[in-house]
């Protein structure tokens, strides 16, 4: 079976925030340091797994946000005097 990526983000999210709290809390420096580093090893193993996912799409640049369409703002400014 093949996992998703977003589980390695969401396990190395979840991590990173344990160090934050347990540092927070001044639990024992060892604790701490050794959560460090295997959140220094998800980091990485997170990104490598991003990085070689096999994930293809159809969507270019020109669909850009499909939800809030791009166009033009035009400002048109009432009652403006130039300066002369």
């Amino acid at each position: 079976m093949k996992t998703s990526p977003i589980l390695y983000v969401i396990i190395t999210t979840l991590l990173l925030i344990t160090i934050t709290i347990m540092s927070a809390m001044d639990l024992p420096f060892n604790w701490v340091f050794y959560i460090t580093v295997v959140g220094q090893v998800s980091i990485v193993l997170m990104v490598y797994k991003v990085l070689t996912d096999n994930y293809s799409t159809n969507k270019t640049f020109a669909h850009f946000y499909e939800d809030r369409p791009i166009s033009s703002i035009v400002f048109e400014a009432e009652n403006e005097n130039p300066r002369s």
